[in-house]
């Protein structure tokens, strides 16, 4: 196997370990086959380097297409089958996982900064996160906060002493940067968002709170930029409403980013007139004190550059560090 092709072999076979620990074990199958069959992998090698060969955003692409999940040798044989047209998807998407569920984890920082609150999002896909304020939330089993008309509940545990919100932020203005930004009221992209949902036990429950949050967002459309954060987040923080705290803040993004792009980036939020909520791998910023979890698959929640505590990947639990 040829060493490009055999990198990719590995990725797939590191992915298989994340999603069996992401309660994906269908994803898991198919990982693992993937990462043993050299003509699959010989074929995935044919797409652009980066981005364009991650699991994720073939594996969303073969469903987009409606392709099969429950066996490797089916899911195989449509991919064979149909590779053109997968091709074609991952060339035209990107992995946009809009998990509104995040937003749970990010309440506690948010309902503690000075309000009102000017929401900026980078990586914001189709803008599901950019609305803290409009959903409701349940803490360890606890009495749902939140507005009472909201059509998605966000559930979170918690543990080493949380401070769990009374309240919602409120929240003046939000705009979102994304280099593809996604429409929330428009079907197709809604799907492909859907579409990048793991197979599981878990895949009924996010899907019913994206398209909830959906329909939240396609009611009072965020403001959307497109382009590359480092060239225009200056000038969207510059139209946020005077008298807000502006805050810039992300999830699973940055990781996308060479390490150089990511301390660009810092530096340029140290300029500008904002808090920073930074909610990633801990490998993105690896020199923060407290960034690494217990769990090496939980982000690290920081604000302005100090730790505050590591969340689930989709919001699932809070610990306080």
């Amino acid at each position: 196997m040829l060493e490009g092709a055999g990198r990719l072999a590995r990725v797939w076979a590191r992915m298989a370990v994340n999603f069996e620990e992401g309660g994906s074990s269908a994803y898991a199958r198919i990982a693992r086959g993937v990462a043993a069959d050299e003509e699959l992998v010989g074929l995935f090698s044919g797409l652009p380097e980066g981005n364009k060969r991650q699991p994720n955003l073939l594996l969303g692409a073969v469903r987009y297409l409606g392709g099969p999940v429950g066996s490797f040798a089916g899911w195989r044989a449509f991919v064979v089958e149909h590779w053109e047209r997968v091709a074609q998807v991952v060339l035209e998407q990107s992995t946009q996982t809009n998990e509104v569920r995040r937003c749970a984890t990010l309440l506690p920082v948010l309902a503690g900064l000075a309000g009102p609150l000017a929401l900026v999002e980078v990586g914001a896909s189709a803008g599901l996160c950019l609305y803290p304020d409009r959903y409701r939330y349940s803490y360890d089993g606890g009495a749902p906060l939140g507005p009472k008309g909201s059509p998605v509940v966000l559930e979170c545990a918690t543990s080493g002493g949380v401070v769990v919100p009374d309240r919602v932020p409120e929240v003046v203005w939000r705009a979102g940067i994304d280099l593809n930004p996604l429409d929330a009221g428009d079907e197709g992209d809604v799907r492909w968002l859907e579409s990048l949902v793991w197979p599981g036990d878990e895949e009924a429950a996010r899907v019913e709170r994206l398209r909830g949050a959906a329909s939240v967002v396609a009611a009072d459309p965020p403001l959307m930029w497109s382009g590359d954060v480092l060239e225009v987040l200056g000038q969207v923080v510059g139209r946020a409403p005077e008298g807000a705290t502006v805050v810039v803040f992300h999830s699973a993004v940055l990781a996308y980013l060479g390490r150089g792009e990511r301390d660009r980036f810092a530096a340029l939020v140290g300029e500008l007139p904002v808090r920073w909520v930074s909610n990633e791998g801990w490998g993105v910023f690896p020199e923060w004190e407290g960034a690494r979890p217990e769990r090496e698959e939980d982000f690290t929640l920081a604000l302005d550059g100090r730790v505050v505590g590591h969340a689930g990947e989709h919001g699932q639990r809070l610990s306080r560090w």
